[in-house]
């Protein structure tokens, strides 16, 4: 059994910041990718960042030079520093992670909503 649970969403007004924070547990040999996607209302869901066991990183154009990815492989960690926050950025923003234990999976979290205020 493996759980997948984001935290540290919340308000905030335009221009100010947020760290959200993704812990995986449970059955776990390895993670590959650690990501970030976000969902606006209306919207399909999106991804917003990326990375690998090896720390290499993606981000989508939208966020790029605002957010940060990073992981601690220790303790199954993903972080998202979200920095320069815009009224566009307000979603409910998803944790996945692909997981290896008997096979590979892809795990996703309940979802943490980043709401951005004028």
């Amino acid at each position: 059994q493996v759980q997948v649970v984001e935290s540290g969403g919340g308000l905030v007004q335009a221009g100010g910041s947020l760290r959200l924070s993704c812990t995986a547990s449970g059955s776990i040999f390895s993670i590959n990718a650690m990501n970030w996607y976000r969902q606006a209302p209306g919207k399909q869901r999106e991804l917003v960042a990326a990375i690998t066991i090896d720390g290499s990183t993606n981000y989508a154009d939208s966020v790029k030079g605002r957010f940060t990815i990073s992981r601690d492989n220790a303790k199954n960690t993903v972080y998202l520093q979200m920095n320069s926050l815009k009224l566009e950025d307000t979603a409910v923003y998803y944790c996945n992670a692909e997981i290896l234990w008997l096979a590979r999976k892809n795990y996703w979290g309940q979802g943490t909503q980043v709401t951005v205020s004028s």
